[in-house]
């Protein structure tokens, strides 16, 4: 049977649909922004499919080529998206009210759910896993674009060097140049002492799965029962506690727990949470209970867990990051 071109296209590229979604959004740390992106690759790819050439190069990499360059052309015109902890000190005073950021375009979570990774293959999970971490795309974002663009497809993507020269219209002097700067500029940023960002794409050292869930779940179940000692326990000497859209972040498990009495004095103890993941890492969506008994989504709450306990929690109160995660506004009363 004989398709149509735009059935042959639609057979063809689909397969690379959501790579190219993860692919932008480390560049641009946006889900919403990586989804216009792949959007506007795709118009791009179906216009041009008449004049692509498979012996110039693969129908991924001639794919990877107008994404990249489609993420290039929209940095140009947006700021980068970053953490608090990548914004200035941490706060010592939890009792001081929280200082507004919004202005500034923060990094957005990705949720799992858009993932593609092959459940068959852990080795592979893994590694989607490690280069999705928050923290390794809050550290991406501090590059220089072209630096990014390198940096992902040589070192995440592990595009060869030539290659990447072809896709980036360079040579590969340059890609081997820009890559160099940029994965000094990245240890850099992971050596830094202030809490910003301590945490390598691959090098937190994990606990096992099993380990994991128990860990949040002991977390959750603390929270959920505004267990100040048990939540404690849970964290790690220098935890970090960090809340876009406020630029107010802390440091250490005294300074976190603080702030959540506080938190449970102004809000009440009545929370509800639920289980979800984002960037590969473990989270939970919290709903405080209202005074009609409604528990109302109040964060989505992001851990970074090491075998010491948790060593960073995220915190989302942004209604464009509940959408993309599907999260319902509230819960009925038990």
């Amino acid at each position: 049977m004989v398709t149509s071109p735009n059935e042959d296209f639609a057979v063809r590229t689909d397969p690379f649909r959501r790579e190219l979604l993860v692919h932008c959004y480390r560049m641009l740390g946006s889900v919403h922004d990586a989804e216009d992106l792949v959007q506007e690759t795709y118009l791009r790819a179906w216009r041009a499919y008449e004049r692509y050439d498979d012996r110039r190069a693969s129908l991924r990499t001639w794919l990877y080529r107008i994404a990249t360059n489609a993420c290039l052309n929209a940095i140009e015109s947006r700021s980068r998206r970053p953490l608090p902890s990548g914004l200035g000190a941490p706060s010592e005073d939890p009792e001081q009210p929280l200082v507004p950021g919004w202005e500034v375009p923060w990094l957005q979570p990705f949720p799992d759910g858009l993932l593609d990774a092959d459940r068959g293959d852990p080795a592979g999970a893994l590694a989607v896993r490690g280069t999705l971490r928050l923290a390794f795309v809050a550290a991406v974002q501090l590059l220089p674009a072209r630096q990014r663009a390198v940096l992902l497809l040589r070192d995440v993507l592990e595009f060869p060097a030539a290659e990447v020269a072809g896709l980036l219209d360079t040579t590969t002097a340059a890609v081997n140049s820009a890559l160099q700067r940029a994965r000094a500029r990245l240890a850099g940023a992971a050596l830094t002492q202030d809490g910003s960002f301590t945490e390598s794409a691959t090098g937190v050292d994990e606990p096992t799965d099993p380990e994991r869930r128990a860990l949040i779940d002991r977390y959750v179940k603390a929270f959920e029962d505004a267990d100040i000692a048990t939540l404690t326990t849970l964290l790690t000497q220098d935890a970090i506690l960090e809340m876009p859209p406020f630029l107010t972040w802390y440091v250490g498990r005294e300074l976190y727990t603080r702030f959540l009495a506080r938190i449970f004095a102004l809000r009440g103890t009545d929370w509800r949470m639920r289980p979800t993941g984002a960037n590969g890492q473990p989270a939970v969506a919290a709903y405080v209970r209202d005074d009609d008994g409604t528990y109302r989504l109040h964060t989505l709450q992001v851990f970074t867990v090491t075998v010491s306990g948790i060593s960073r929690t995220t915190v989302f109160q942004d209604p464009d990051v509940f959408a993309a995660f599907g999260l319902p506004p509230q819960l009925s009363p038990l």
